[in-house]
């Protein structure tokens, strides 16, 4: 019977499945879980939004977990600059949440302001590849930054590591391993974060015979991202692999919002 469940669900959503797969591939790679993509695979599925949101925060989570365990293993977090990053992005992504404000304003602002994001990217040539050459932000930038992307990443519904990384690439706060790693674990906290958020409304609802299938997915995907990452890629290629995907992000959002 679970076997025959199983292929039923298979069957009927082979594709999701296999965009799922390639998006967490693709995002672990560059230290992201892949949130904003897995939103627009899942609304070919005919699902709730309140179900929509709350899978892909799930496949989030299970992405960068592993990206996280293999990171901490590498000794990639530097705690003092990490720390400040997500203590104050938790409590203000559950705020987020709560807040109603035009999803189609916010969209194209978001889809303008990742594409010059990754512009900047794309067209600097510099790329910090030792530590002692970093931006050493204080506390209460550190704070600020993460407070902020916590709040609008509340609002839409995701981790939060498509803001964060080009901003830490374009103030040279570390190395683009370290920034990726950062990454990982911000948008792993603010992705609890939002589900805390989601599971204490009563409307929360979640397909849980499509969202097993997928979190299996995204795990194997992820692992084998991460591990792409760290032995292929080099630093310059890692920045601009994140400038392409953060492209295609905002390209995305700008077609669905204000070009149709």
């Amino acid at each position: 019977m679970v076997i025959t469940l199983f292929l039923d669900v298979l069957s009927t959503n082979w594709y999701i499945i296999l965009l799922f797969f390639i998006v967490a591939v693709l995002y672990s790679s560059v230290g992201f879980g892949g949130g904003s993509s897995y939103l627009a695979v899942l609304a070919l599925t005919g699902l709730l939004f309140t179900q929509i949101r709350a899978t892909a925060l799930l496949c989030n989570v299970m992405v960068v977990t592993g990206n996280v365990l293999l990171y901490l293993q590498q000794k990639q977090y530097n705690w003092k600059k990490v720390i400040p990053l997500t203590l104050f992005s938790i409590p203000l992504a559950f705020l987020g949440g709560y807040l109603r404000i035009s999803q189609t304003f916010f969209f194209i602002l978001l889809g303008f302001t990742l594409l010059f994001a990754a512009i900047t990217m794309w067209i600097s040539n510099k790329v910090v590849t030792d530590s002692n050459n970093t931006n050493d932000l204080n506390l209460a930038k550190n704070a600020g930054y993460g407070g902020v992307i916590g709040f609008i990443s509340g609002m839409v519904g995701i981790g939060g590591g498509i803001f964060l990384a080009p901003l830490l690439h374009l103030t040279n706060w570390d190395t683009p391993k370290k920034i990726a790693a950062t990454a990982s674990f911000f948008i792993l906290v603010n992705s609890i974060s939002g589900l805390v958020g989601q599971y204490t409304n009563p409307e929360f609802s979640i397909d849980w015979k499509l969202t097993s299938i997928l979190l299996i997915t995204v795990f194997i995907g992820g692992q084998i991202g991460s591990r792409m990452s760290n032995q292929f890629f080099t630093p310059t290629q890692l920045k601009k692999a994140t400038a392409i995907l953060i492209a295609f992000v905002s390209i995305r959002i700008l077609w669905k919002y204000l070009l149709v």
